[in-house]
């Protein structure tokens, strides 16, 4: 492909609406373009990584005996209603209707279409174990899309779905594609880890996910380096801590005035968080008061409160409704007088700490030194606590680390969640009726092009790795006015073509440092400088990765990348 005739234009302006290094860079390398919030378009560079990414999933999944197929973006109500997610999915299910007035969803993941399918084709243990996938368009009408590809409401994913006899094949089609999954972001050159998780509203009995570690994840993954424990960090338990060993000091009040934080609070008192209760006033389904209190060095998982109260519509309480319910303002807020109909959950991390600092709902006053048992009776402890830096593994104790990542992959043991409801049926060797157990397993595949980005990007540009690189080689042109550099230019161009390397020819008429610009902010793998070394018999081979640079006699110029590319892809 000749750049002067490529559909790829690079911006010199900084994208303002982007935070993460991949939306930004994906923007200004002119690999995507905004068409509405959350929904972009993927131009040719980006298509040609996708469609990489596309085969090694695909072979990956065909190597497994999984069966690829097309499912319908439209779903019919009236399947979605035969499991009970048509009301309970929540606001991200896109919902529409016909000229006639039947209702469907655009699909945000599709186990009840397939479950259909399946339902009206599979009738004996014979046909079973079956795994299909798709790769395939999803909507979801995200509250807040953010970071390009990493939270849209338009997007690609591979979803595949396994049908079995019992258990115990079940989880051997589980553990089949558990280990697809590892092999794919291995070839993909992606740092991920693969962590418990919860089931979501996708439903089951067990939960994995692949998590690739980034600053602009949205995920957060708790690893052991002793033990190889590893869970999304929503899910880590948090056990109560041993009853403190402390002499119990005498109550007392205490004015505090213009403190409006846990971090102010304790200068204030000369206290460390940790002898804080903080309480925070959540509104459910916009009528319920819940009261949660924690520890102050502690941070609510509000991943953890929505399991625990069953429900993801709840919100912070405004200021008029601390006011009207408690007759203080935030920060303020505490376990004396509490108004009649207030749920209280209290976290575990409160569980034996000694001499407190309890706000009494009174503005500007604290208590201080209050002790349980003596001056106040707990009520039911919950885990709603965020795991941090070194907390201790529940499984072996060691402290834990705690990093952000990016969702790439999760997959379920879903066992009989849909095909019961829809009624997805076997009859088995003794000639009796059963549900088909049921996994399923999805990949974010767009997401997939940002989550390379964010591991491979330096402060030129884009650095990706050769399997999914758009292009393996960019030949550079630097003076096109010089006979000599275009034949030899030309020469390379058509040999590497002929040898089947992914090349593009930046024959555009721009001045070298310009297209040394573009080249590193494009990424592509290697780059052949044809400049002035022509005369002496050589090019420039240049690493974009290493940064490694080689003099090459200009026969043997072709030959020599299309050994590196190779090295790279085994």
């Amino acid at each position: 492909m000749r750049w002067s005739r490529y559909f790829l234009f690079t911006e010199k302006e900084e994208p303002k609406e982007a935070e993460a290094p991949s939306h930004r860079l994906l923007l200004k390398a002119g690999f995507i373009k905004q068409a509405s919030a959350g929904i972009y378009r993927l131009l040719p560079p980006a298509y040609r990584v996708l469609k990489k990414i596309e085969n090694i999933v695909r072979k990956e999944m065909e190597r497994s005996g999984a069966q690829e197929l097309l499912l319908t973006v439209l779903n019919p109500k009236e399947l979605w209603e035969e499991t009970g997610r048509w009301d309970t999915y929540g606001d991200e299910l896109f919902k529409l209707k016909d000229r006639n007035g039947r209702e469907y969803c655009l699909g945000p993941t599709h186990e009840e279409e397939i479950t259909d399918l399946v339902r009206k084709v599979l009738r004996s243990y014979r046909q079973l174990p079956l795994i299909l996938y798709q790769i395939q368009v999803k909507f979801r009408d995200e509250k807040r899309p953010r970071f390009g590809l990493i939270r849209a409401r338009e997007f690609i994913m591979k979803d595949a779905y396994s049908f079995d006899t019992d258990e115990m094949s079940a989880m051997i089609s589980y553990e089949t594609m558990k280990f697809a999954y590892q092999r794919i972001f291995n070839k993909l050159r992606l740092n991920v880890i693969m962590a418990e998780a919860d089931v979501g509203q996708i439903g089951g009995s067990m939960s994995h996910e692949f998590i690739a570690l980034t600053d602009y994840g949205e995920a957060k993954v708790a690893y052991c380096e002793n033990c190889g424990y590893a869970a999304n960090a929503e899910i880590v338990p948090l056990q109560k801590p041993e009853e403190e060993q402390e002499e119990e000091k005498p109550m007392e009040k205490v004015h505090t005035p213009d403190v409006h934080t846990i971090q102010e609070l304790a200068e204030f008192l000369n206290v460390p968080p940790s002898k804080i209760m903080k309480a925070v006033l959540y509104i459910v389904n916009e009528k319920e008061p819940i009261l949660v209190l924690i520890r102050g060095d502690r941070e609510i998982d509000e991943n953890k409160l929505e399991r625990i109260i069953g429900t993801d519509n709840f919100r912070l309480a405004k200021d008029e409704e601390v006011i009207k319910l408690f007759g203080t303002k935030k920060g303020f807020i505490g376990i004396f007088n509490l108004p009649e109909g207030i749920k209280v959950l209290w976290d575990n991390s409160l569980y034996g700490v000694k001499n407190l600092v309890v706000a009494l709902n009174e503005p500007d006053w604290h208590y201080i030194n209050v002790n349980p048992g003596r001056d106040f009776q707990y009520g039911d402890f919950v885990d709603v606590a965020q795991v941090k830096e070194n907390d201790p593994c529940p499984k072996c104790g060691t402290p834990l680390k705690v990093k952000k990542g990016l969702e790439l992959g999760h997959i379920f043991l879903l066992g009989t969640r849909y095909s019961e409801p829809m009624k997805a049926y076997f009859t088995d060797r003794d000639g009796k009726e059963k549900p088909i157990i049921m996994g399923c397993y999805g990949i974010g595949i767009s997401r997939i092009i940002s989550a390379l980005v964010e591991q491979y990007h330096d402060d030129k540009g884009i650095k990706w790795p050769t399997p999914v690189a758009p292009f393996e080689l960019d030949i550079i042109l630097l003076n096109t006015k010089d006979e000599q550099q275009e034949q030899v230019a030309e020469k390379l161009y058509l040999e590497a073509e002929e040898k089947g390397i992914d090349v593009i020819y930046d024959d555009r008429e721009e001045s070298a440092g310009f297209k040394f610009a573009d080249a590193d902010l494009v990424g592509f793998p290697y780059r052949i400088i044809v400049g002035r070394k022509v005369k002496e018999g050589k090019v420039e081979v240049q690493s974009r990765t290493s940064g490694e640079k080689w003099d090459v006699e200009i026969d043997k110029a072709i030959d020599f990348v299309k050994e590196k590319i190779e090295e790279d892809k085994k």
